[in-house]
């Protein structure tokens, strides 16, 4: 996707959890005039490194990355916040002549990043807890139903067990009287006037994938991740609750370090909601209608080489 305006272009490399997006884009910036924007949600939390494979201090020692590290994990991070963070970045590293590359997985964020964020109403505790017993007596896909109903084009874009987001598509018609599809639709992109370059990293064999995220989790296991979720654990100001800690593998890890269950099954529910997770953003992938679409396992040099003569083209 593109749109007219500066000739400075922002660059997005996004794709499923594992399929090596990190890897790309540090490949890329060591070659070409580029800096990094993360664009993932747990990578902003100060002391989550291991679970969320953030990149080594020396590597951004020596690649400049953004958006990593800006706040502690009893903190909040919105998909607004990401917004002004993000084009905040994006202008301060185009005034230095570079160009800057949002890489990451966090389909909500780039959802606001590209289409905006409408205004909506805070949250209704009543209408939530009417909602949570409702699908406690009929599931989730039967509130999905009543969202097909009132609002198809959301209901199109949400997983039939996505609770979290039915449950606030349902709660913005009841309180505004309109479709949340339609005011997203009056939103104005946040990205409008510049020229985007997209890319979407997309394993073609899901077994593949799902074999390299279990390498990758138990890998995470040897490097001391139940060891990092105890010290956070340990600190005795987070819960459960917060958002930090319902990441991939932290929740479930927490969940054992709470004594729920025992670290075999920690580590095996950390890994099939890896997996869920990566079908969801292959769902959003879809859904968003990326323009191209790269196998990990085979373009790497040639994208790499791509985007480098594309932006010397540019004569910036």
């Amino acid at each position: 996707m593109s749109a007219p305006g500066t000739a400075r272009p922002v660059l997005i490399l996004t794709g499923p959890t594992g399929s090596g997006k990190s890897g790309w884009a540090e490949r890329l910036a060591e070659e070409a005039p580029v800096e990094l924007v993360s664009v993932d949600s747990a990578q902003v939390y100060r002391g989550m490194d291991i679970g969320t494979a953030k990149p080594s201090l020396a590597l951004r020692a020596r690649i400049p990355h953004h958006l990593i590290d800006v706040c502690d994990p009893t903190e909040g991070y919105s998909a607004g916040r990401f917004v002004t963070d993000a084009l905040t970045a994006i202008h301060l590293i185009q005034a230095r002549g570079h160009i800057p590359l949002l890489v990451g997985g966090t389909m909500l964020y780039l959802r606001a990043l590209l289409h905006g964020l409408a205004p909506l109403p805070q949250a209704s505790p009543e209408l939530r807890r009417a909602f949570d017993a409702r699908a406690a007596r009929e599931g989730w896909p039967a509130l999905h139903a009543e969202l097909a109903g009132l609002d198809p084009a959301a209901a199109a874009r949400i997983n039939p067990n996505d609770a979290q987001r039915i449950q606030r598509a349902l709660e913005v018609c009841r309180l505004t009287g309109e479709r949340l599809s339609d005011l997203h639709g009056r939103t104005e992109p946040p990205l409008q006037g510049m020229t985007v370059w997209s890319w979407a990293l997309a394993p073609p064999l899901r077994a593949v994938l799902h074999r390299r995220l279990a390498e990758r989790f138990e890998a995470m296991m040897d490097a001391g991740l139940l060891e990092e979720v105890r010290a956070l654990y340990a600190r005795g100001d987070l819960t459960a609750t917060h958002a930090a800690m319902r990441s991939v593998g932290y929740r479930q890890l927490w969940g054992h370090l709470a004594g729920d269950y025992g670290r075999a099954e920690a580590v095996q529910r950390a890994i099939a909601a890896t997996r869920q997770l990566a079908k969801r953003q292959f769902t959003w992938m879809r859904s968003e209608g990326f323009a191209e679409w790269l196998d990990p396992e085979a373009h790497a040099l040639s994208w790499i080489r791509d985007v480098r003569q594309r932006i010397e083209a540019l004569a910036l």
